[in-house]
């Protein structure tokens, strides 16, 4: 059953100044340009021809084509109907010892919930723009944050918060304003914010954790935010609905909001995790993510827990790209409470943790794919998975400098099979601890290359696998071998289109 998204938006003043996010107005419901009608047609176009030929996904794509109830704005003057309208991603978790919650996300484990609303803090539209997340009891923590040496306020905050303590009980997140590059006043807001929701909240501020996106070098709107806070501590619920909600008020250029929740039975007690993201642009993480939060009622201990979601980041987040920009304000956060009645994580080796963690993994691999499918312009996922190499990590790098290439995403774009850049993105990863006459390559199920060479194929069959991907907005797979070495890596991306430039070009970082 799709599930709808309502708001309870809180208008407290008249949004001013020039639009706060890139690529709002790709959404119809936002500012009009003379190119978003159209992606935002094809989108929906994509999506229903997705959903008719793919009916085992069609559960998990059918909510992105009803239609999210009107949110009501209180203004001024009365109740001001106003629509809203995203779509929700596919869903990307693979088949394992896990069951997948169709309509699940952060609100899925036990004790944990969620709300989101229109506070007024992007400058058009009434798309959701301020999130809560909270539990009732402390939870353990574990981040992954931006490498950017221009590091956004709240980052920095989260990052001294979890050195000084291994729990939480919330994260306040807005959009609209990244508060990044806003010196001192920006820390203060940073500050201010987790004051004002931990006293609503009557918790110390050092349990609130805090996350921003939007435009770098612009402050957040705090009269309007902190105005907004005792709407958003009401609307706080435990449902999938109230999830979604807040997994739609951390969006900014994304196109379709990005949820995921699985459950999975370890030491025979079943465990919950879901999660959510955003991100579309400014995409090629370090050693993080892009904006995400994931909970989980496992009972952990929490230093463990801490290296689960680092560990996790890497093998995700970090294994995707979209423009090779990585942001100021990359940030996941993890919380775990502990409420499904466990007995305590503690050995790292011990076949609880090692489930766990591959649970954990797939989950964020999962929200990683669909914002590479959400990217900016983009008509198609782009997986490419590596084999053979020395080592993991060598595989890895090879797997992202496939998908990162701007080479590799026009020629897909173009749906022209052009191995030969696909093997020299391959060659220039930076491993050297293979050979050229090992390098095996395929596209789909068409082998383009075999030991170094090229291989006799059928172009216009190659071109129409990549079209037909292109026509559902599905996914373009990339084999590549390097040898017999124990490593393998995958990384995602996605194509490299002229709404790409169009839409960078058009719109304020």
């Amino acid at each position: 059953m799709a599930s709808t998204c309502a708001i309870v938006p809180v208008v407290t003043g008249a949004a001013a100044g020039h639009d706060p996010c890139r690529r709002l107005s790709r959404c119809a419901v936002q500012r009009p340009n003379a190119f978003a009608p159209k992606r935002a047609t094809l989108l929906t176009q994509k999506v229903s021809t997705f959903t008719a030929r793919a009916p085992s996904l069609r559960r998990s794509v059918a909510p992105s084509l009803r239609q999210p109830r009107a949110p009501l704005a209180v203004a001024a003057g009365g109740p001001v109907l106003g629509k809203v309208s995203i779509p929700k991603s596919p869903i990307y978790v693979p088949d394992g010892p896990w069951t997948v919650l169709p309509e699940g996300g952060v609100c899925s484990p036990k004790g944990f919930k969620a709300a989101g609303l229109w506070a007024g803090l992007r400058s058009s539209g009434q798309r959701p723009d301020l999130a809560l997340f909270y539990c009732d009891t402390p939870c353990v923590v574990g981040g992954a944050f931006t490498k950017n040496v221009v590091c956004a306020a709240p980052v920095t905050y989260c990052k001294n918060l979890m050195a000084e303590k291994d729990t939480i009980r919330a994260i306040l997140i807005n959009a609209g304003q990244a508060n990044a590059a806003t010196g001192v006043p920006g820390w203060e807001d940073a500050v201010a914010s987790a004051d004002a929701i931990a006293a609503l909240l009557k918790i110390s501020p050092k349990d609130v954790m805090i996350e921003s996106t939007g435009v770098i070098g612009k402050r957040i709107k705090m009269k309007e935010m902190v105005a907004a806070l005792p709407a958003l501590v009401e609307a706080l619920g435990a449902t999938d609905e109230d999830g979604l909600n807040a997994a739609t008020a951390i969006t900014t250029t994304d196109l379709a909001s990005k949820s995921t929740a699985l459950k999975v039975m370890i030491g025979g007690v079943e465990i919950t995790m879901g999660g959510c993201a955003k991100g579309s642009g400014m995409i090629h993480p370090n050693m993080a993510t892009m904006l995400g939060v994931v909970t989980c009622d496992v009972a952990v201990d929490a230093k463990l827990w801490r290296e689960m979601v680092r560990t996790a980041s890497i093998k995700s987040f970090n294994q995707i790209t979209v423009d090779g920009d990585t942001s100021t304000n990359d940030c996941v956060i993890g919380m775990a409470n502990g409420a499904a009645g466990n007995v305590t994580i503690t050995d790292a080796n011990s076949a609880e943790a090692k489930l766990l963690l591959e649970s954990l993994t797939v989950t964020l691999q999962a929200l990683a794919k669909t914002i590479a499918w959400d990217g900016e312009g983009a008509t198609v996922l782009i997986e490419c998975e590596v084999t053979g190499a020395a080592k993991p990590e060598d595989a890895e790098l090879m797997a992202k400098s496939v998908v990162g290439s701007s080479l590799v995403k026009s020629a897909i774009f173009g749906r022209d099979p052009n191995w030969g850049r696909i093997a020299a993105a391959v060659g220039y990863a930076g491993p050297t601890e293979w050979k050229e006459t090992d390098l095996d390559i395929t596209l789909g199920d068409i082998p383009l290359m075999k030991g170094g060479q090229p291989m006799e194929f059928d172009a216009p069959t190659a071109s129409k696998y990549m079209k037909d991907a292109g026509d559902v907005h599905g996914t373009v797979k990339i084999f590549v071998s390097v040898g017999d070495g124990p490593g393998r890596g995958l990384a995602w991306g996605c194509d490299l289109s002229y709404d790409y430039v169009k839409i960078n070009a058009e719109y304020h970082t």
